[in-house]
């Protein structure tokens, strides 16, 4: 049983966890996926140690540079199409070590 109210305090709020992703090797790794999305397939950009603010910033530009939408999930980048090619130039161009990974 959780203490949700107090006379003294008023209302308790339960202490929100920190989310921690686990650390990468330093290697951003991009595979493609259609698994799911009904054919549809998505290029997956794992691997970037950074906040949720940093790899929205990342995905935007990523997003520009492709001319396609995409989307930040769980801590990967997510952009439509099979673009690979494309966010392999333009990492390496800002200094990330990148490997295409899956077929």
């Amino acid at each position: 049983m959780t203490l949700v109210y107090s006379t003294e305090v008023g209302r308790i709020k339960p202490e929100e966890e920190k989310i921690t992703r686990p650390k990468g090797d330093g290697i951003v790794r991009i595979q493609k996926q259609t698994k799911g999305r009904k054919g549809k397939g998505v290029s997956i950009v794992t691997g970037l140690d950074m906040d949720d603010v940093q790899l929205k910033l990342l995905a935007a530009e990523l997003k520009k540079v492709c001319g396609c939408g995409g989307s930040v999930k769980d801590g990967d980048i997510e952009i439509q199409g099979d673009a690979r090619d494309k966010i392999k130039a333009h990492l390496e161009k800002k200094g990330h070590t990148v490997k295409l990974a899956g077929g």
